[in-house]
């Protein structure tokens, strides 16, 4: 897969809310916060706009907007304004050949995580699980992660996670591997089972994140990965941030429940990876090549366009 060009100063930036919406008041924060950055703006005029109370208008309307900003020549970043519910609704109406033919960089986590599979798998392009506009930069974009953000979308040759200060990575089960990063939100990750967008996670690396759960319902959704057969197709495994989710005790974690569903299996596990629904929120080159190695605890990524 190919990363889409460096990020530039003063690049035009396209505002898109393939999910839920925001405020008109936010919307105009948003927009401050990356004019102050240095750059131009480009904003969907579905930003505010909502639909069942949930999402930001109609899935045509929602799909449209990411068509636009990937076909327009003077965007050169499409950022999601947050993420929420319905992304995998617009599947269906997102124009795969126009993104082929006008490979950009594509920001978002979350409910984003559907549009990360489709583009990683059916367009070749390296998208970016990193900071959303409205959800990680209007009070608090925090050093460690504006700094990833920027690293990310600018580097060179090779992009390495750099821990950030007081989150060592956690090692689960030993070992070395490597391949394209795939994964993002368990509970999307898991919803594109048995559908035409379902995750492939054959020599991949599977990173996972999630928000506001119960240990059983991670649970749940672990297995239901593993009885589809994802968790031993894949080389390696990274955990992320599991935000706000509960456990009924603490020596029993998302950890626990991984290498319980991994056992026997030959793939190393790292965990604290931050990336997901806190701070500091380091961004991940989804779809670049990806190499894991638990003897450096190092996670490397290879940049290629």
């Amino acid at each position: 897969m190919k990363y889409p060009k460096k990020l530039r100063e003063g690049a035009i930036i396209g505002l898109a809310a393939p999910s839920s919406p925001v405020s008109s008041e936010r919307v105009m924060q948003c927009r401050a916060v990356l004019e102050a950055m240095g750059f131009k703006v480009i904003m969907a005029d579905n930003l505010a706009v909502s639909k069942g109370g949930y999402m930001a208008g109609d899935e045509v309307c929602r799909a449209g907007w990411i068509n636009k900003m990937f076909a327009d020549k003077e965007v050169e970043a499409i950022f999601c304004i947050r993420g929420g519910d319905g992304g995998n609704r617009i599947l269906d109406y997102i124009d795969l050949e126009t993104i082929r033919e006008n490979k950009k960089i594509f920001v978002g986590y979350s409910d984003v995580t559907s549009l990360h599979l489709l583009l990683n798998q059916e367009c070749d392009l390296v998208t970016f699980h990193g900071p959303m506009v409205s959800s990680n930069m209007v009070e608090q974009f925090d050093e460690a992660s504006k700094d990833a953000f920027f690293a990310a979308l600018t580097a060179e040759e090779e992009y390495p996670y750099k821990v950030p200060k007081g989150f060592a990575l956690g090692i689960g089960r030993e070992g070395r591997a490597k391949g394209v990063l795939t994964g993002g939100n368990l509970t999307v990750l898991c919803a594109s089972l048995g559908t035409s967008y379902e995750m492939d996670t054959a020599g991949k690396i599977l990173f996972i994140e999630e928000i506001g759960e119960h240990i059983g319902n991670l649970d749940r959704h672990i297995y239901q990965l593993r009885n589809a057969g994802k968790l031993k197709e894949t080389s390696g495994i990274l955990l992320g941030q599991f935000a706000r989710c509960d456990t009924d005790e603490e020596a029993y974690t998302i950890i626990d429940v991984v290498l319980e569903a991994t056992e026997g299996l030959d793939i190393p596990v790292m965990y604290n990876v931050q990336s997901g629904h806190d701070f500091p929120m380091i961004t991940l080159p989804m779809g670049a090549e990806c190499t894991m190695d638990t003897g450096k605890r190092s996670i490397l990524f290879s940049v290629v366009r």
